[in-house]
Parts: C-alpha cells; structure tokens; sequence
C-alpha cells in the first residue's frame, strides 16, 4: 500500500492475503491491525491506574490502537504523540491507516520520543506510554536501547505528576527491563498479554511502575 525510507531504513504498510493491514519496518513485522489487544492493554493500565489522565505522553503512533483505546474514556484531556517517522503520520493523515489525528485531544509531535519526554517540564504529565520498539530484546533500530535504560527511565518519572505511571509495551519478557522499572520507580508490575499472531500463540508484556 505505501512504502519509505528514511535514516532509519525502510517503512512498509502493506495489506495481507487474510486482510489484515500490517506494518513493517527493514522487513520486519512491527504490529497489525488483527491482533491490537496488547496495544488496548497498554492504554488501559494507564488509564486505570491514573486519578485523572489530563495530560497523556505516547512514544511511538503505529497504527494508531494504543491512542484510540485512550480516546475512548472521556475523562482524557489531551494526548501528545511523539512519532519520529514522518510518512506514517502522513499515512494516518492521508487515510492509509484509520486516523485518530481528527481528534482535538491529539496533537503529534514528529521525533525521537526521548528528545520530546526529556524536553517536557517536570511533574506536567499524568501517564506516559512507551510503544516505541519490539522491547529491548528484539530491537528494530539499535539506539532505542536506551530508551528501556534506567537513565531515560529515571527522566520518564521526572516528569509525571504525583500518581502517574509509566507504561512500557514489549514483545517478551525482559528481567532487565522489570530490574530498570524496579530501580527507578521502587516496583515494577508486569501484565502478561497472550495474543494469536498470524496463527501462532504469542506472549506480549506490559511494565508499569508509579511515581
């Protein structure tokens, strides 16, 4: 359906043989539209663990699932995006992907989601959500590393209000990242996510600790 590059290398949005519109990036398999409750999970612990979700940062716009699942409970007030590839926003825009863009909650900032959390005042947002990569294990773009380091971590939590949360999506299980949430925050809780991909049973993972 569409295809870019950008430094990072290729961007592909292409619609399979059983219907489902997947994303890709340097060939490999980033989310679809089939299997989004992982995605849902993500917003969904936020919301339930923040008194009022007035303020929402999320790392990383994909498809769009994790920001329409926060759209949906009225009590949001708004909702930045931070998204560094450009063609998937205009993608979204253009009506390639469902939009949530039409939405004056949402505003979308194009670039690195460590540059855009660490330039945000202190103690000004509710929850930020990270869904940046495949987890610090099975890593697309190498430098996202050190976004699950306890270094970007510790600037996440400077910046949430007293009672938000940081919310973190991986594609497995990492005792590196839980032992990094644990430091910074004093706990960490992880949420296992079983999903069905392209027919396989798979295990998703939420982390989320507190400030």
């Amino acid at each position: 359906m569409a295809r870019a590059a950008s430094e990072r290398g290729e961007l592909v949005l292409r619609r399979r043989e059983d219907g489902a519109l997947e994303l890709r990036v340097n060939g490999v398999f980033v989310m679809d539209d089939q299997e989004t409750s992982s995605e849902e999970l993500l917003a969904s612990a936020a919301l339930e663990a923040v008194r009022r979700p007035d303020r929402v940062v999320v790392g990383g716009l994909g498809l769009g699932y994790t920001v329409r699942a926060l759209l949906a409970d009225s009590r949001l007030g708004e909702v930045v995006v931070a998204e560094i590839e450009p063609d998937l926003v205009s993608w979204m825009g253009s009506g390639l992907i469902p939009s949530v863009l039409d939405d004056r909650r949402v505003s979308v900032v194009v670039g690195d989601v460590r540059a855009v959390v660490t330039e945000l005042p202190d103690a000004s947002v509710d929850a930020i959500l990270l869904d940046v990569d495949n987890g610090p294990d099975f890593l697309v773009y190498n430098e996202n590393s050190a976004i699950y380091s306890s270094s970007f971590l510790a600037v996440c939590r400077s910046k949430l209000r007293d009672g938000g949360v940081l919310t973190v999506w991986s594609s497995s299980a990492s005792a590196a990242l839980e032992a990094a949430m644990a430091s910074v925050f004093g706990a960490c809780k992880v949420t296992p996510v079983p999903v069905r991909l392209q027919g396989r049973d798979e295990t998703y993972y939420v982390y989320q600790g507190g400030s």
